[in-house]
């Protein structure tokens, strides 16, 4: 189960000055290859740039909240977020994590559906609704990495709730580090060494777990070889094969 959610308050930071004007940041950015943009060619990204605003998240702002009208899409470009629901009796879940390269506004509600909430500072590559859309019109090309990025949601997220039905918490453990390493590989590192932006106990919001369970779990497969804690916020995989295993993948 997860817990009563006792955090303070944080603000939502805005930051008006555009932030990716030179076409050349576009083109150099470390996560482009990941993010929806990748489907524009360089001369194609000047339009986008010239509706771009890159806003600046610190550790603990509120990018958005839930029932919020929608004004907006995202693509992270660095740090990592959480899409958070809270309970009427102040139980939070932790619906997904966003890292770089993922794009904010694969949804038919006109209002925002979780509070979006960064657990690093973060930056964020923010288009309005309206101009969005007149770049899908524009460019077939850019809708249909859409629908192929909205597909691939659909798809993780049978996979979470495939996970999150497993009754082994090491089993669910298993498959969020293996989802996390392939993440990293997207990324170009070799995917053995995972970072975790968000801590234990968001872990275990997002899994339906208690903190001292993930915990337990983690300590359990360091044990048992799978993986190795050399620090707080990192996870080496020392045999994915064991994982996979584990977890049935």
């Amino acid at each position: 189960m997860t817990r009563p959610h006792s955090g303070t308050a944080v603000a939502t930071v805005d930051d008006p000055a555009p932030g990716c004007s030179a076409l050349r940041d576009c083109l150099h950015c470390s996560v482009r290859h990941l993010a929806v943009c990748s489907a524009l060619s360089p001369d194609e990204v000047q339009a986008l740039e010239r509706v771009t605003v890159s806003q600046a998240l610190p550790l603990g702002a509120t990018l958005a909240r839930a029932g919020e009208p929608r004004q907006h899409v995202y693509t992270l470009t660095g740090g990592a977020l959480r899409l958070v629901r809270t309970l009427a009796d102040g139980r939070r879940q932790i619906s997904g994590f966003v890292l770089p390269g993922d794009y904010l506004g694969l949804t038919g509600s006109d209002h925002h559906r979780h509070d979006i909430e960064a657990i690093a500072d973060s930056r964020v590559c923010r288009v309005a609704l309206p101009q969005m859309k007149d770049l899908r019109a524009r460019y077939p090309h850019l809708e249909r990495k859409l629908l192929q990025r909205a597909c691939q949601a659909l798809d993780d997220a049978a996979d979470a709730a495939l996970a999150l039905a497993r009754l082994q918490p090491a089993e669910k453990l298993a498959d969020f580090l293996l989802r996390l390493a392939a993440r990293e590989a997207r990324l170009g590192d070799p995917g053995l060494r995972v970072t975790l932006p968000m801590g234990r106990s968001d872990i275990a919001d997002h899994l339906g777990l208690t903190m001292e369970t993930v915990s337990r779990t983690f300590t359990k497969l360091r044990q048992q070889g799978l993986i190795a804690l050399p620090h707080l916020n990192t996870v080496e995989i020392l045999d994915e094969a064991g994982l996979r295993d584990l977890c049935g993948a």
